[in-house]
């Protein structure tokens, strides 16, 4: 059972490794082919789109074929889809090849997260989560690390990315899978907006910044006359301040009320943002604002879901958390395409703005939501490491651990 769990966490640190290298490397090779700004927003946005479609069918999929031949049918759309982006460059062809590449990657990580929660035993649940998300930022931080080793001109980059994914389907291939039983509360859209509105804005705006953030801020650099290298270094220093803040910020909101930590992190957010259009092009300068702004962003999401966790029930643990990785995903579908728009408006600039807009109104929502409604108790479920494709599955594990005849 360790080989298995260790061969899926390994095979997913390289997919990781690959969107991590992928997304900062698509955003600076559309500058190069001059796609207009529109079409560059929509081609960066479609990854997000493919993504949430993908995190809402792939478990059926999973249900109808099984965990390996799923896996190896979603890794086989990736690495087809990026390997073909090089043959037919044109902006509506890659619009489609991202949408299918973000499905595809959406299946490779439901698909990897439910066969963990399936494969570790109850009492060691926590821990795989946590070294499966702590290999997450890592591979993620990595993947930043090659932009400056490559011609991103030339064919090399999507050769690399097929490479990973194929190596991918290699390791998963060779083990065997016990599909698990996942079983749902059904939960109406509209509860869980008046039940929790702050998580619900909050899951959305995030997915704002974060689809800005990782399609665009590459974009941004390179128009400000930075280096890919360098590039590349502000980029692993914004990955690895998500990690750092995961601990320091999971026990101030476990600690105090959610909606005060996530106030402070929207204005944390707002200033770093604003700070990074004023420093001076030294790394000394911007890797530092980088790494804050980093974990700021990278811990609106989980402490969004874990207070959309303190005001529902716990048996619609599984179903909340679905319903935010949804609404974040459709806030990284409009991320892009908003900050094309701005940019468009405001010069390259603009795509700082419209994140510092988007933090300061998930502050303001979650201030005065605060002042109005004073203090929420918090379940026994605290903040978790988390990114948005971990958290229904994660969620969902603890839930039927805490069941006595859950399987």
């Amino acid at each position: 059972m360790i080989t298995q769990i260790g061969a899926l966490i390994l095979a997913t640190s390289g997919v990781q490794f690959a969107t991590g290298f992928f997304g900062t490397f698509i955003s600076l090779r559309t500058a190069l082919e001059n796609f207009e700004p529109t079409m560059t927003g929509a081609v960066l946005s479609g990854y997000f789109a493919g993504f949430t479609v993908g995190a809402f069918f792939s478990g059926r999929i999973i249900e109808r074929f099984g965990h390996i031949r799923a896996y190896a049918a979603f890794g086989g759309v990736v690495a087809a889809a990026t390997a073909a982006m090089p043959l037919i460059v044109s902006p509506l062809s890659w619009l489609i090849l991202r949408v299918v590449i973000g499905l595809g990657c959406a299946g490779l990580f439901v698909t990897t997260e439910s066969w963990l929660s399936a494969k570790a035993e109850p009492a060691e649940r926590g821990r795989i989560f946590s070294i499966y998300m702590v290999g997450t930022f890592i591979a993620l931080a990595l993947g930043q690390l090659l932009i400056g080793y490559v011609d991103i001109g030339s064919v090399a980059p999507f050769n690399i990315i097929v490479f990973l994914f194929a190596l991918a389907l290699v390791l998963v291939s060779t083990t065997r899978a016990e599909p698990p039983r996942i079983m749902a509360a059904p939960l109406p859209y509209g509860r869980l907006a008046r039940t929790a509105p702050v998580a619900v804005a909050g899951a959305v705006l995030s997915g704002v910044i974060a689809g800005a953030f990782y399609a665009l801020v590459p974009l941004w650099m390179q128009g400000r006359g930075i280096e890919r290298a360098t590039i590349g270094l502000v980029m692993l220093a914004a990955v690895l301040g998500g990690l750092a803040f995961q601990i320091p910020v999971g026990r101030l909101s476990d600690l105090f009320d959610r909606l005060i930590v996530l106030t402070l992190l929207g204005l944390g957010l707002v200033g770093t943002t604003i700070a990074l259009v004023f420093l001076p092009r030294a790394l000394v300068a911007i890797l530092p604002a980088a790494a804050l702004f980093g974990g700021f962003l990278a811990t609106l999401y989980p402490v969004c879901v874990a207070h959309a966790h303190d005001r529902m029930p716990a048996e619609l643990v599984v179903a909340v958390s679905g319903r935010l990785i949804l609404l974040n995903g459709l806030g990284s579908v409009l991320g892009p395409i908003a900050g094309m728009a701005v940019i468009g408006r405001l010069g390259i600039d603009g795509v700082l703005y419209l994140m510092s807009a988007a933090a300061l109104l998930l502050a303001l929502i979650a201030g005065t939501k605060s002042l109005t409604s004073g203090s929420q108790a918090h379940q026994e479920r605290p903040f978790e490491i988390l990114a948005p494709q971990a958290a229904s599955v994660a969620h969902e594990s603890r839930s039927r651990r805490d069941t006595p005849n859950s399987c």
